[in-house]
C-alpha cells in the first residue's frame, strides 16, 4: 500500500518535470495573468456585487461575488513566475493583481459614497478583524488552487476555493472604509487582503515545488522572501487571535455568571455583548432584557466575578430593556 502511494507520487513528480507539461503550465498561467477586457469585466462586476452585498449585509450575494472574482488566477501566475524566475509571467501577474485591486477599491469607495450609510453591518465589520485562522484558510485554499491547476480532475473545486478564501470582499471593505473615513476599518480589511494574497502565493509555490514543476534549489530564494513577508503578518494576526480567544472566554464567563447567579440578578437574558479592548480596563457593553432594574451593586458584583475568572479587571456597562407583561383588560360584566 505504502509502496503504491510512493510510486504514484514519483510518477506525478516525473510528469511535472516533463518539458511539455512545464511549457503547457506556463502558457496557461500566462493567459490567466494577462490583463484583458474579460478580466476587467469580471473585476468590475464581482466588485459591484460584493459591495452591494456588503452594504445590504447579505451573505448570499457576497458568496456570488466570490465565485466570479478572478483575482486568484494572476496570484497563481505571479507565484509560479517567481519560482521560475520568469520575469514576463511575474510582471503580468503583479500588474493584473494591482490593477484589479485598485479598480475594486475605487468602485467600492464610489458605491459607499453614493449610498452613504451612516453605519455598516456585521458582514463588513467581520472582514476588518483578521486572525491567524484567516491565514490558515488562505494557505489551505491556495494549496488546493495550485494543485487544481496541475491536476485537471479537481479543477471543479476552484469555485469552492474562491468562496473559502474570499479575496474580493476585503478589497471592497477597504473602499467602504475610505468612503466613511473609517481608517481602522480600511486597515483591518487591508491586513485581511494581504493575508489572503500572501497565504495563497506561498501555498501555491509550495504546491508547485512538491509536484515537481520546479526544483527546490531554484525555489529557495522566492520561498524565503514570501515566508518572510508572511511572517511579518503573523504578529498582528496573532494579537487578533489572542484577543478572539479572550473575547470567547469573556462571553462564556458572562453568560455563565448571568445564568447561574440568579440570586444576584434575578431573571435576566443576555442578548448581545461588545468589548472595546482599546480602553483601560477594557469596556464591555452588555445588552440584556430584564424584568427588574439592574442596580450598580449588581454590576459591581459581576465585575468582581469576571476579574477573578479572567485575571484582569473589566468595566461593565448594562443596556437594559425592561420586560413588561401586558394583557387585555377583563371584559366588564
Amino acid at each position: 500500500m505504502g509502496n503504491n502511494i510512493r510510486d504514484r507520487f514519483k510518477n506525478f513528480r516525473r510528469r511535472g518535470s516533463q518539458p511539455e507539461q512545464l511549457q503547457q503550465l506556463q502558457t496557461d498561467l500566462l493567459a490567466e495573468s494577462t490583463l484583458d477586457s474579460a478580466y476587467i469585466i469580471l473585476i468590475i462586476s464581482s466588485c459591484a456585487i460584493a459591495t452591494l452585498g456588503l452594504l445590504s449585509n447579505s451573505a448570499a450575494v457576497i458568496i456570488g461575488a466570490m465565485i466570479i472574482a478572478p483575482l486568484m488566477l494572476p496570484i497563481r501566475g505571479l507565484a509560479f513566475g517567481a519560482l521560475q524566475a520568469d520575469i514576463t509571467l511575474f510582471r503580468k501577474g503583479i500588474i493584473a493583481v494591482a490593477v484589479g485591486t485598485i479598480l475594486a477599491v475605487a468602485i467600492a469607495w464610489t458605491l459607499g459614497w453614493l449610498v452613504g450609510l451612516p453605519s455598516y453591518g456585521s458582514e463588513i465589520l467581520a472582514r476588518s478583524r483578521p486572525t491567524l485562522l484567516d491565514l490558515g484558510i488562505a494557505v489551505a485554499a491556495g494549496g488546493i488552487s495550485g494543485y487544481a491547476k496541475v491536476e485537471t480532475k479537481i479543477s471543479t473545486s476552484l469555485a469552492g476555493t474562491a468562496i473559502a478564501v474570499a479575496l474580493m470582499p476585503p478589497i471592497c471593505v477597504i473602499g467602504l472604509g475610505l468612503a466613511q473615513g473609517n481608517w481602522s476599518l480600511s486597515f483591518g480589511a487591508t491586513l485581511l487582503y494581504l493575508t489572503n494574497l500572501l497565504g495563497i502565493a506561498l501555498s501555491c509555490m509550495v504546491t508547485f515545488v512538491v509536484v515537481g514543476y520546479t526544483s527546490m534549489a531554484r525555489a529557495r530564494q522566492p520561498l524565503i522572501w514570501t515566508m518572510a513577508l508572511t511572517a511579518i503578518l503573523v504578529i498582528p494576526l496573532g494579537v487578533s487571535f489572542a484577543r478572539l480567544v479572550r473575547q470567547a472566554q469573556l462571553e462564556n464567563s458572562l453568560r455563565r455568571a448571568l445564568l447561574n447567579r440568579t440570586v444576584t440578578f434575578g431573571r435576566l437574558q443576555l442578548l448581545n455583548s461588545n468589548t472595546n479592548w482599546l480602553t483601560n480596563p477594557p469596556e464591555v457593553r452588555l445588552s440584556v432584557r430584564a424584568r427588574e432594574p439592574v442596580t450598580p451593586r449588581q454590576v459591581e458584583l459581576l465585575e468582581e466575578f469576571i476579574e477573578r475568572e479572567m485575571g484582569q479587571p473589566f468595566t461593565l456597562i448594562f443596556e437594559v430593556g425592561q420586560v413588561e407583561e401586558i394583557r387585555r383588560s377583563e371584559p366588564t360584566r
